[in-house]
């Protein structure tokens, strides 16, 4: 596999490369598509932004909570919890979401979905006792 220099990008360095560009840098990553996810702070009220891999299903965005297979959801999905209303930047695009779990039939036909693109999804849920969430998100 080819690295980019998009490819060296994470965390906030990558939200601002990604913002500043409208997404024509830190979009492709590893292969991958990424998305902002804006959520407000379950105890700071303060917004906070993460890139995410994504995948696109009927126009919903889908999201797997993985936190790289550890005992604890990430902050994100945390926030989500308390407060399932946020923003998502798809390159320019940036628009209001309300997030919801997917269950059942739909969490596996959507794990499966992300699996194609990060197969480490699977590796992380082998790493913890939890099971890992896919999160779905709806334009509001």
């Amino acid at each position: 596999m080819t690295t980019t220099p998009d490819d060296e990008l994470f965390g906030q360095e990558h939200v601002r490369a990604y913002r500043e560009t409208g997404g024509e840098r830190g979009y492709n990553w590893h292969g991958t598509e990424i998305a902002l996810l804006t959520t407000t702070g379950r105890t700071s009220g303060e917004e906070r932004t993460t890139p995410l891999i994504h995948r696109v299903d009927d126009g919903r965005i889908v999201l797997v909570a993985s936190n790289g297979g550890s005992v604890e959801h990430p902050a994100w999905y945390r926030n989500l919890s308390k407060d399932p209303n946020a923003t998502v930047q798809l390159k320019a695009d940036v628009f209001p979401v309300r997030a919801r779990d997917a269950e059942g039939e739909e969490r596996e036909r959507l794990w499966s979905l992300m699996t194609e693109v990060w197969p480490y999804y699977d590796d992380y849920q082998a790493r913890t006792d939890r099971e890992i969430p896919v999160v779905v998100l709806e334009r509001s």
